[in-house]
């Protein structure tokens, strides 16, 4: 049996969690550990290149309202629209208020229901205007906080993905990777990215890097209490889950660095 490298780890973490040209080389659960374990990482590249873009369009003379709405599109073309789409489909499972077999044969269907056309509509007004308010105070703000959301956002899957967290069915990205992360390293994960977040602060002035920190630990909170929500409703977690807590935590982390 060959062993897994971090290199397989990350690989899965790109491939899985991103759109980016890199092909996944193992698929089994050890893999999904370490791919899970640098899911942030995943999230801090996907959230740079949105900064990236809002920078440009900013340096070429496109106002703050444009250069929100690109930092936020960025993340869902490079998802593909996959977390969104498991957000939508989320809000529907959990709004529809079926027992869970149903709610989840709801999920997997190709349509998206009223609860979740409002859910991204909600969600989606609220990550532009926050990624708005923050362009127009600074370029360096708007960047930060397209940087933070993105990485909580993966972060958040990281602790999905930890050790007791059952997965609703057998089958699917839900039961991949459910389980899989350790609860020691999923800790330790989360320890390093708050300390990360609040040293990205600390280049914009001293009360933001309890903001940085702040905005990643309630950003999980907002995605745990979605999770165990799930949990109960369905009886695990599923592709969509994730997707919703993607999308649920980078929300609420951009609303954090809104306020104050």
């Amino acid at each position: 049996m060959s062993r897994t490298s971090p290199a397989d780890g990350i690989r899965f973490a790109f491939g899985t969690l991103t759109a980016l040209p890199v092909r996944v080389t193992k698929w089994d659960r050890d893999a999904a550990r370490g791919g899970m374990q640098w899911a942030p990482l995943a999230g801090l590249t996907v959230g740079l290149i949105a900064a990236a873009v809002g920078g440009v369009l900013t340096v070429l003379g496109g106002g703050p309202l444009l250069a929100a709405v690109a930092s936020a599109a960025t993340p869902a073309a490079l998802t593909r629209g996959l977390h969104l789409d498991g957000l939508a489909d989320t809000a529907d499972g959990l709004g529809s208020a079926k027992p869970a077999d149903d709610a989840l044969r709801i999920m997997k269907q190709s349509d998206i229901g009223p609860f979740g056309v409002i859910t991204l509509l909600f969600v989606l007004l609220a990550q532009v205007a926050v990624l708005f308010q923050l362009y127009e105070a600074s370029w360096a703000r708007g960047a930060l906080a397209a940087v933070v959301s993105a990485t909580a956002a993966r972060l958040a899957l990281t602790l999905a993905a930890r050790a007791g967290v059952p997965p609703a069915r057998p089958e699917g990205l839900g039961a991949a990777v459910a389980g899989v992360v350790p609860r020691g390293a999923a800790l330790l994960v989360t320890a390093l990215v708050v300390c990360g977040a609040a040293a990205s602060g600390a280049l914009l002035g001293t009360y933001d890097v309890l903001r940085g920190a702040a905005a990643v630990v309630l950003a999980l909170g907002a995605a745990e209490l979605l999770l165990r929500h799930c949990v109960r409703r369905f009886g695990g977690v599923t592709g969509d889950v994730f997707g919703g807590l993607a999308e649920t935590a980078a929300t609420a982390a951009l609303v954090v660095l809104a306020l104050g």
